[in-house]
């Protein structure tokens, strides 16, 4: 199963040559945003080019976001019957697809995507499909109240 919700990481590179004077509309423009770096931004006065780069901010999960994930996984767990990792995996490959992958103990069925390389907005993701996947098995996981979710 392929996740329904890719994030794009998206990065944009300007290159400004000198002979253009892009080089001194730049670096007054970036004098004036960062004041504090002034002395810095001028020791690049004297270069053929500079390149400013520009990318989307990621933001990583939220402590609120993995103690209330890691609390709900150990209390649906141990009423499932299974250990807090063993639930994580099975969540893992619900929110994220899975792959199965041949090794020498035989077949294994691996989440597509962990939950270390996930940021903030696909993390909550995670959460929905714990709350959502306990309340089909009947069992009740609060939805969150506060906090960064």
């Amino acid at each position: 199963m392929v996740n329904p919700y890719p994030t794009a990481m998206t990065i944009l590179k300007y290159r400004f040559k000198r002979d253009t004077k892009d080089v001194l509309t730049t670096l007054a423009g970036l004098t004036m945003l960062f004041p504090d770096q002034s002395e810095e931004l001028k020791l690049l006065l004297g270069v053929e080019s500079i390149t400013v780069i520009a990318e989307k901010t990621v933001h990583n999960r939220t402590r609120p976001q993995e103690n209330y994930y890691r609390k709900w996984c150990r209390e649906f767990g141990e009423w499932a019957g299974l250990t807090p990792d063993e639930l994580h995996e099975e969540i893992l490959c619900i929110a994220f697809g899975s792959e199965e992958t041949d090794t020498k103990f035989g077949p294994r069925v691996r989440p597509a995507k962990r939950s270390g390389e996930v940021k903030r907005d696909e993390y909550s993701l995670l959460i929905d499909h714990l709350i959502i996947t306990a309340a089909k098995m009947g069992f009740a996981v609060p939805p969150p109240i506060g906090g960064d979710f």
